[in-house]
């Protein structure tokens, strides 16, 4: 059963609220991780549905845990499931989570959706995630309103935000502008979809960009010839083939 099937057959489980274009989304990023001895952290619980469903779909080796500023959610709490009750843009809360659980494989940030809080679960979480884990924003067209902090011209809204780390990513391809820093050095690339943006942690050893195969005789002259001489060399080349 893939993940849609799912959410769309959760008739006794706990109450879920995902935009549907999600899913294929979070199929294409999640589905590696399956079965697997991971840790997941979700941001944001809510009525305790998705965890469940997180639960059910990463498989019976996933650390699920969610983390809400209410309460009352420790009550979704069972088995397989932990709930911790803390601010999330709280770094000295976020680091219990980590002392606790380990470092997490993928963090789901679907909390409070305020700028604010964004920004700096990103920047507690973000370094301390594995070396191949993601780091997925979703409601993030919130980034769009005033009233999470947010706004189209907004440069504290956080798409405009990561506009600047897109620069980040390519720091070893801007001659010197751009010092690479943590960001550069261990991402491996960034997803933008409606409402959803996904970091992937990663490193290149070493940029390079070999060329393999044997060109043809026109490769050759293209690259070896001058263009002023090159009708000329056609004409060369056609007289040694007849």
């Amino acid at each position: 059963m893939n993940l849609w099937q799912d959410f769309t057959t959760n008739k006794d489980g706990r109450i879920i609220n995902k935009w549907e274009h999600y899913f294929p989304i979070y199929e294409k990023h999640f589905s590696p991780w399956r079965n697997k001895t991971i840790t997941f952290i979700e941001i944001g619980v809510s009525q305790g549905g998705s965890l469940q469903m997180w639960r059910r779909f990463f498989g019976p080796m996933a650390t699920i845990v969610g983390i809400d500023i209410n309460p009352t959610c420790a009550r979704y709490e069972e088995l397989g499931i932990h709930i911790r009750v803390g601010d999330q843009s709280n770094h000295e809360f976020l680091k219990t989570l980590i002392d606790e659980f380990g470092t997490p494989d993928i963090v789901l940030d679907d909390g409070s959706h305020q700028m604010d809080h964004l920004v700096k679960s990103f920047e507690f979480f973000y370094p301390n995630i594995s070396k191949n884990g993601l780091y997925v924003i979703e409601d993030l067209h919130t980034a769009c309103m005033e009233e999470y902090g947010g706004g189209i011209n907004n440069p504290n809204s956080f798409i405009n935000l990561s506009k600047e780390l897109i620069d980040r990513l390519y720091a070893d391809h801007s001659r010197g502008v751009i010092t690479p820093d943590f960001f550069s050095k261990n991402t491996f690339g960034i997803s933008y979809y409606d409402s959803v943006l996904v970091f992937e942690r990663g490193t290149i050893p070493a940029k390079v960009a070999p060329i393999v195969g044997k060109p043809d005789f026109s490769y050759q002259l293209r690259k070896l010839v001058p263009p002023v001489f090159q009708p000329l060399a056609k004409k060369l080349k056609r007289l040694l083939l007849s």
